[in-house]
């Protein structure tokens, strides 16, 4: 019993270091392969607990903004990757050399079908050190509004005002226009168009103003305003300025809940909607 286990296992150990193939001067077995598909995989583990500990310890006591967090804890983690994986070739007795002819053969592939994904990597990597947006921003891009949740290698995620998470690939960041509420921090403009029948016209900003001091999201200072855009023959134009912070309700929303109010305020004062 004894001897036949030994046979066994002799027999396991001789099928693993069997040469499957060479790639360069290293003979590839399936003993080697596995190992290396072990060490990858922990390497990959180990990657993703160094970008996690940058982002919730480290980074942290620096002061850094989460977004910041992110974006170091991304780098560092392809960095590891990249090093680990070189480190591992190495030690398999890969030259990286070798790979120059699999490298030659995967730009091919790249140019008809993985160009996309290329380039969505390199984008996020743009993103990333260029910092055009970050994780809590409130964006606009296309037709979708939200807050940046993650930005990943391949594609940013954004969470609706739906609570509906969004996968954007990261070229669209590039090639598009992005809008960021709060890119600078500072209050932003929102303008409600209306339109009345003519009346008087310092009475009608009087009356929008007084209904928009009720509305907490709009900020008083800098101050809202009513502007006065054009006179026709029967309706007069009007413009509602009003400011407010970029992380605070949905444009959409508060352009709803304003326009509601001037409805109101306008009927409680007699005052009638243009034909």
């Amino acid at each position: 019993m004894d001897v036949g286990m030994d046979f066994d296992f002799d027999l396991l150990t001789r099928a693993l270091d069997r040469p499957l193939f060479t790639l360069g001067d290293a003979a590839l077995s399936a003993g080697s392969l596995l190992k290396l598909a072990i060490l990858a995989a922990l390497l990959y583990w180990f990657a993703g607990q160094t970008r996690r500990w940058v982002v919730r310890h480290e980074s942290n006591r620096l002061g850094l903004d989460l977004g910041t967090r992110e974006a170091l804890g991304a780098v560092l983690r392809y960095l590891v990757l990249i090093l680990g994986f070189a480190l591992l070739l190495q030690n398999a007795g890969i030259k990286l050399t070798a790979l120059s002819v699999v490298a030659g053969a995967l730009g091919v592939g790249v140019g008809f079908g993985l160009q996309n994904i290329i380039s969505n990597f390199i984008s996020g990597l743009i993103i990333l050190f260029e910092r055009p947006i970050k994780t809590g921003d409130r964006i606009e891009i296309g037709n979708l509004e939200g807050t940046v949740h993650e930005i990943g290698a391949r594609r940013v995620t954004i969470v609706t005002h739906d609570n509906v998470a969004i996968l954007v690939p990261n070229q669209r960041f590039i090639t598009e226009n992005v809008i960021n509420l709060v890119y600078t921090q500072a209050p932003i403009r929102l303008r409600i168009p209306f339109s009345v029948a003519p009346t008087d016209a310092d009475k009608v900003a009087d009356v929008v103003l007084d209904a928009v001091k009720q509305q907490p999201q709009v900020l008083q200072t800098p101050p809202p305003s009513v502007l006065l855009t054009s006179l026709g023959g029967n309706a007069m134009s009007f413009e509602l300025a009003v400011w407010l912070q970029g992380f605070g309700p949905t444009r959409q929303q508060l352009s709803s809940d304003l326009n509601r109010a001037i409805g109101r305020a306008l009927r409680a004062h007699e005052i009638r909607n243009a034909a």
